[in-house]
Parts: structure tokens; C-alpha cells; sequence
């Protein structure tokens, strides 16, 4: 058990339409959990109010990047406890960032006393409204104070929650990218690290210019192959397969996306993990035999996709209805989280108040 000591707020800034329609991101609960990394171990394991922290401008991980983080969900059960969806999938994922990046991994007791700590704390933060939910941002940056480049000595771990309201994007337009890459087999991908996404911003914003919402990003030696959608992974339904690339080097390993392979192979629906080309693709979507498309992540769960732009060819994608799988899977998801559903793979990780 991991000791941690408390400072709490007087005063919550609390309020019910921070609950209600809560816009993602905005607003962060009144604590967080803090720990320091020194002398080549983690300490100081701390619930403290959440407000602005100091650090030199020499501080490491402004210069040299050195930061990872998570993304996480907390879920108002029926019987009002609180449910954490595959946390020790994220630690797992977590950590791998973490070692990617030569920084410090955190013990599995650290990070799940932290986050259960916080959790305690701020449980009124929990939504209950349907498909409402408590985002979870663990995270790792270098503090030290050098301006040499270095692998930092001293890092601070973080965890802030942040209620998140039900997701109602309009489907997605997306664009093949096919001359920029956000990253290579052998590069960080496949880690949750804060350069991937810095380096994604300016081909989306061309996109974003162009009228589409996203990229879907390819291969970055050829560009023929199809690796993700934007910050989502992809996914395919043709023929009545379900299909989606093959994890590598250059693909984050999505929590979403391993639970929606694992419902689809419970409900025996066949899966197909494999290099999916630009040209095949192109193909299927010319032949009408993909259905569905969709990104998968954390804070929609599912995405649907109705245009993919390949060259200056548009394809359209028929609107899911209540029958698409799509829907079925994001439904199956929801009712598990929040206890309707039987929890056959142990996927929730209960925290009583």
C-alpha cells in the first residue's frame, strides 16, 4: 500500500452544470494526485488541491520531450459506485510509453493507490448522466533543470480527472495522408508520448482547411498502408468481417479497440488484424463492400466515418444505423462500464465510496 499524505481544499469548485453537459477537458476536478521522482526513486506521494504548479524555464521536458501520458475513464455504476475501465491495461501501456521514452516506470501499487485515492476524493466529480463519464490523465514529465541535452534525473508524476460529457460528434470526413507521417515503424507510435501529437498539428490543419475533420495516417516509408485515423485507431466492417491494421511499431496499442476485437470475437464474428493498402481500401470502398468505418479511442469510443477521401476520389459510407455493429459494440461498452452488463472479462475495476 502505497502511503500517501492529504491536502484538501475547503472549498469544492464543484458545480451541477459541470456534471451535466460537461465539455471535455475543460474543467478539472479540485484535487490531484502528485509524486516525485529523486536520487533514482518515486516519493512524496501526495492528494493535493489541483492548481498551477512552478518548475524552472530550463526545466527538461520543454526542451527535450520527455513526457508521456494516459487516457483513462471513470464510470458511475447503477448501484452508484465507481468503475475504472481496464486500468491495468493502461498502467501496462503506461509504463511501456515510459521506458520508450527512458524515463522511470511507476509501480502497478503507485499507480493504482493514486488513482483510487484521488478517485475517493473526488467521487462527487463521477457523472451520472448516460454516456457521461470522468476522464483519468495520468502523466510523466522530466522536471530537472538543464538546458543540456540529457535524460532527466527528476520527474514528476501527475494524475487529474475531468468530467466528460456523452459524445455527439457529426461523423467523421476524412482525408488518405499520404505525404506527411506522424510517425515510423521504429519511432514512438506506439507510445502515448506528447511529441506524436504535437508533430500530427499541421497536417490536420491543412486537412482541416480542405473541409475534412481528420487524416488517416499511412506508412511513413511509402505511404501504401493504412495505420490510424487521426489519434484513433480504424476500423473496417466489409463482407461482415470485422477488419482493422495490424498493430506495429508506429500503431498506439488502443485500449478501445482490443475491447471491441475481444466483443467481436465473442459474439463470433469474424476478425481480421492485417496490413489493410491505400489501393485495397480503394477498392473495397469503390465496390460498396465496406459497410462500416470507424475510429476507435477513449474519448469517443466510437467514431463513425461517412467520407474518406483517396487522391481527389470521395467515398461515401452509409450512416449506422441501430443494427451496425459500430453501435452495438459502443452500447455492449457502455452497459459493462456502468454494470448493466455482466463484466465476463473482469474489465472494471470497482472503487467503493
Amino acid at each position: 500500500m502505497t502511503s500517501i499524505s492529504y491536502s484538501l481544499t475547503p472549498i469544492s469548485t464543484l458545480k451541477p452544470e459541470f456534471l451535466a453537459n460537461p465539455e471535455f477537458g475543460k474543467q478539472c476536478s479540485d484535487h490531484m494526485f502528485c509524486a516525485s521522482f529523486q536520487n533514482g526513486q518515486w516519493s512524496n506521494h501526495r492528494i493535493v488541491p489541483y492548481g498551477k504548479i512552478e518548475f524552472f524555464p530550463s526545466m527538461l521536458s520543454l526542451h527535450y520531450g520527455q513526457s508521456v501520458f494516459e487516457g483513462m475513464k471513470a464510470f458511475r455504476m447503477k448501484d452508484g459506485s465507481i468503475s475504472v475501465f481496464r486500468p491495468n491495461t493502461h498502467f501496462n501501456r503506461f509504463n511501456r510509453s515510459l521506458e520508450r521514452m527512458c524515463m522511470p516506470t511507476v509501480s502497478e501499487a503507485m499507480f493504482m493507490d493514486g488513482l483510487t485515492a484521488l478517485l475517493k476524493t473526488d467521487h462527487q466529480w463521477v457523472p451520472s448522466n448516460p454516456g457521461s463519464s470522468l476522464y483519468l490523465r495520468p502523466f510523466c514529465f522530466a522536471s530537472e533543470s538543464r538546458l543540456k541535452i540529457k535524460i532527466s534525473d527528476e520527474y514528476q508524476f501527475i494524475i487529474l480527472t475531468s468530467p466528460a460529457g456523452k459524445y455527439f460528434g457529426k461523423p467523421y470526413r476524412l482525408k488518405v495522408e499520404t505525404h506527411f507521417t506522424r510517425t515510423a515503424e521504429g519511432g514512438t507510435g506506439y507510445a502515448k508520448c506528447a511529441g506524436n501529437y504535437g508533430s500530427s498539428y499541421y497536417p490536420v490543419k491543412m486537412a482541416n482547411e480542405e473541409g475534412f475533420d481528420q487524416v488517416i495516417w499511412t506508412d511513413a516509408r511509402d505511404h501504401q498502408y493504412i495505420d490510424e485515423a487521426g489519434m484513433m485507431n480504424i476500423m473496417f466492417v466489409a463482407e461482415g468481417k470485422l477488419i482493422t491494421p495490424s498493430l506495429n511499431t508506429a500503431i498506439l496499442a488502443g485500449v478501445t479497440r482490443d475491447s471491441i476485437l475481444t466483443l467481436a470475437r465473442d459474439w463470433g464474428m469474424e476478425v481480421e488484424e492485417r496490413r489493410i493498402s491505400v489501393a485495397e481500401l480503394d477498392r473495397q470502398l469503390s465496390k460498396g463492400t465496406i459497410t462500416e468505418a470507424f475510429g476507435t479511442g477513449t474519448a469517443a469510443v466510437v467514431a463513425p466515418i461517412a467520407t474518406i477521401r483517396i487522391g481527389n476520389k470521395d467515398h461515401s459510407i452509409p450512416a449506422p444505423d441501430h443494427n451496425a455493429f459500430q453501435n452495438k459494440a459502443a452500447s455492449m461498452l457502455h452497459d459493462i462500464r456502468t454494470g448493466i452488463t455482466p463484466d465476463h472479462h473482469g474489465w472494471n475495476y470497482i472503487i467503493s465510496q
